[in-house]
């Protein structure tokens, strides 16, 4: 429920230096200080004061334009917690705001029944994967069948494998044993992804728990403002884990890591699932932290690529803005022979994707993605390597439009393929 009180208490912790601004991707393209965090404080402070109507429209426009980077956060020098502030001030006008009827209905056949369940989305991938092996997409996107914003939402699909995985059982004892969170999205889309971060874990030692009953993580439904979905997803997690006996729960996607870490604090007021939801968000480790923080178990030898690969690694915000994981990927990846890292440019601005902000806002994701993409040309990178689906789809999409001959590779599948399991990554665009 929204909470006026802690929203202000928030507000008031900043000082208005302004350190954070040079950060800021909306503030850098527009110049205008409603559309930076300091600006963005003041508007919600108002709020919280009721000294500012909740259907202001410029209240809402620029909330609404802030991409929840956070990377003014590690700006502040001052600790101000603007991700809550947004959300706060966001879940407070939404309170207010009664969508109309078929809004209301999408939101319950999507975010209520759609994302949750793992049917319907790999029914969705099956469907876009005919599209896409038929030579449909191929046609529609010769022949420019589809509106603009259709158009722009569309290249975002990337090429599908459908190399789903199935719930794994604990093994017999004896080995370590994590589970895996497979994610909503990433399931029914990136599948690869999931199967080669599986492969990885095994080659470490690991025995991989695969819960059959976990769900979405719920990070779309609070960005959508949707509070009681989320807690639900929650729970259903935090049962589905519980009943794993793992040492640790390990994601591979910073936004869903990034939410996940949150549910201590998403159910601290739920009496019964308080403690679990503590309990639950200390054991979940994003991929690169957890490999890179074991210091305790030995690596497989990864043999080099058949040639020298030029490999780049662009940040995703939420794990380097929310997780605080900005090394263990780099670690990571220069542990590899015959692999060069060239460190880019601007690695931890956003690409504009941003959840569903490459969608909503196309023409400002649109202004990020293309500044992102040059830098990434100028790197020379025959690979650029990501660490969330969201930056995965916009990343390719970015670079398919611009011609670049760049792969767009997970940190899962560069090293799953260093250790000689799956196709090695080659140059040329995918």
């Amino acid at each position: 429920m929204p909470d006026p009180a802690r929203l202000l208490d928030l507000t008031q912790r900043c000082v208005h230096c302004g350190m954070c601004l040079p950060a800021c991707p909306t503030y850098g393209i527009f110049g205008t200080e409603m559309d930076g965090p300091r600006g963005r404080i003041v508007l919600a402070q108002a709020l919280a004061e009721q000294a500012l109507p909740i259907t202001d429209r410029d209240l809402i426009l620029h909330l609404d334009r802030c991409l929840a980077c956070r990377a003014c956060e590690v700006a502040c020098p001052s600790g101000v917690q603007f991700g809550a502030i947004l959300e706060l001030a966001r879940t407070q006008v939404a309170a207010r705001k009664r969508p109309a009827l078929a809004e209301r209905l999408a939101r319950r056949l999507v975010l209520g029944r759609m994302i949750p369940a793992r049917a319907p989305l790999r029914a969705l991938a099956v469907f876009l994967w005919l599209y896409q092996r038929s030579g449909l997409q191929w046609l529609v996107r010769r022949l420019g069948f589809l509106p603009t914003h259709l158009a722009e939402m569309e290249q975002l699909l990337p090429p599908l494998k459908l190399a789903w995985t199935s719930p794994h059982p604990p093994a017999a004892a004896g080995q370590p044993r994590v589970a895996f969170f497979s994610g909503c999205v990433q399931d029914a889309f990136l599948s690869e992804i999931n199967r080669a971060t599986i492969s990885i874990l095994e080659k470490y030692g690991f025995d991989v728990v695969v819960p059959g009953d976990q769900s979405c993580c719920g990070a779309l439904h609070g960005h959508l403002e949707e509070h009681e979905m989320a807690c639900d997803l929650a729970r259903r997690n935090i049962r589905a884990f519980a009943a794993a006996g793992v040492e640790a729960v390990i994601v591979n996607a910073g936004g869903c890591g990034a939410h996940l870490k949150t549910y201590g604090e998403l159910l601290a007021g739920d009496a019964a699932f308080a403690a679990a939801a503590v309990t639950f968000t200390n054991q979940v480790f994003d991929l690169s932290e957890f490999l890179a923080g074991r210091a305790d178990i030995t690596p497989p030898s990864p043999r080099p690529p058949s040639r020298a690969l030029r490999v780049t690694y662009a940040d995703s915000c939420h794990l380097r803005n929310a997780q605080h994981v900005v090394d263990a990927p780099r670690r990571l990846i220069r542990a590899i022979p015959g692999v060069e890292y060239i460190e880019l440019e601007g690695a931890d601005r956003c690409c504009g994707s941003a959840g569903v902000y490459n969608i909503v806002h196309p023409d400002i994701a649109g202004q990020l993605l293309d500044d992102k993409v040059a830098k990434i040309l100028k790197t020379g990178a025959d690979v650029v390597v990501t660490t969330n689906s969201g930056c995965h789809f916009q990343l390719q999409a970015g670079l398919h439009k611009a011609g670049a001959p760049v792969r767009v590779l997970h940190l899962a599948e560069l090293l799953d393929q260093s250790y000689g399991h799956a196709k090695e990554a080659g140059h040329g665009a995918q």
